[in-house]
């Protein structure tokens, strides 16, 4: 099963946003992520209706933060994009006649459900300030060491 990297996809951007001081357009942000502009517009579009990024058009537009880092959370941000699901593991056959595997079944959603809870929790209390520090951080020391082999697209 493939895995669903959109909430990952929003946090590479939303970072390299937070690292420009100019608009960056849906070309230069799917060019970072490696997929077409079209899937950056219809990314952002999320995050674009909670207020979290903006879009002007024209030559000198492009995509923008229009909220400090601090007020966004990773919760917020697995919202915008959908709520994509978590795990990749589930039932067999969800509406079972076998009583073991009912019972199979009720334990593994179960365990998900507490799982899912604490992974929410968890995504509440990280702001993309958070994430940002730890990669200006790194970039500094990449700098001071001027290891050139840093990837940053």
């Amino acid at each position: 099963m493939r895995k669903d990297s959109k909430v990952s996809d929003v946090l590479h951007v939303l970072l390299h946003m937070a690292d420009q001081d100019l608009p960056l357009t849906s070309d230069a942000l799917a060019r970072m992520m490696g997929t077409h502009p079209v899937v950056v517009r219809r990314t952002l579009s999320g995050l674009r209706k909670r207020g979290l990024v903006g879009s002007t058009q024209g030559r000198t537009g492009g995509w923008r933060l229009t909220c400090d880092l601090s007020e966004i959370t990773l919760l917020e941000i697995y919202q915008a994009v959908g709520e994509p699901t978590m795990f990749a593991m589930g039932a067999r056959n969800e509406s079972p006649g076998c009583l073991v595997e009912k019972a199979v079944n009720e334990a593994i959603s179960d365990a998900f459900k507490e799982a899912e809870a604490l992974l929410l929790e968890r995504f509440g209390a990280i702001t993309l300030q958070d994430i940002y520090e730890g990669f200006s951080r790194d970039m500094a020391a990449v700098r001071a060491s001027s290891d050139k082999r840093v990837h940053l697209g």
